[in-house]
């Protein structure tokens, strides 16, 4: 099933809550980018954010922390209203940081750069409810799709599937209408776009162009796979 997570990082903060509430017809989850300006070199939100947001939806926050030390800040972001967590593998302490996760009742996630091969989060992946395949480098917006990244995304989605196991896919990174049919096809299930909705209004409408394109390219790819059994 596919699911859209708006990424707010792209959003007006000046009028968040508007901006959150014009696209919430047409998002499944809303996606918080949080970055330390160590492990990627940008400075955005934290739980104070979280916790605004928290009162003016009861979407799903799904918070991505890009950062050297998540786990000084997981319970804050607990307390603050975040439903579930992502931590990336490159940081590691990966155990300790699904065990902290879990111990907070939080939905884990666990992301890998571009660059970062499959090998070092498939150990992992009977301990989390997500695993985020970045599609760009993370720090900043608008940037473009790495199509190579979708070799990953599909070694996941095959070892995901051959384990029985329920962890969503998701993607994030320069995600529209146009990319999110590739990484559909190799088997993700949630879709992070920033620039690609809130940067071409109506936000829900934009929204709802890339589930029907994702959709679309979701049921091509799964009656393939079927046909091959």
């Amino acid at each position: 099933m596919v699911k859209i997570a708006p990424s707010v990082l792209s959003a007006d903060f000046g009028i968040l809550a508007e901006q959150v509430g014009e696209v919430s017809p047409e998002a499944d989850w809303l996606h918080v980018d949080v970055m330390d300006a160590h492990f990627v070199p940008n400075l955005t939100v934290g739980p104070p954010v979280i916790e605004s947001l928290r009162r003016h939806t009861e979407l799903f926050l799904d918070c991505h922390l890009m950062m050297t030390d998540p786990g000084k800040y997981l319970e804050a972001f607990k307390h603050s209203g975040a439903d579930g967590c992502t931590v990336h593998v490159e940081v590691g302490q990966t155990a300790e940081l699904i065990a902290q996760m879990r111990d907070l009742d939080l939905k884990v996630g666990l992301a890998a750069n571009p660059d970062t091969p499959f090998d070092l989060v498939a150990p992992y992946l009977d301990r989390v409810d997500l695993l985020l395949c970045m599609t760009v480098f993370p720090g900043f917006g608008g940037q473009e799709f790495m199509a190579d990244v979708m070799a990953k995304v599909a070694m996941a989605r095959s070892e995901i599937d051959r384990r029985g196991l329920s962890v969503e896919l998701q993607v994030d990174g320069g995600v529209d209408e146009k990319t999110a049919p590739m990484a559909a096809r190799a088997g993700a299930t949630v879709f992070v776009a920033g620039t690609a909705i809130f940067h071409c209004p109506p936000s829900w409408e934009a929204a709802r162009r890339i589930r029907h394109a994702a959709q679309a390219a979701s049921g091509v790819e799964r009656l393939e796979r079927e046909s091959g059994r």
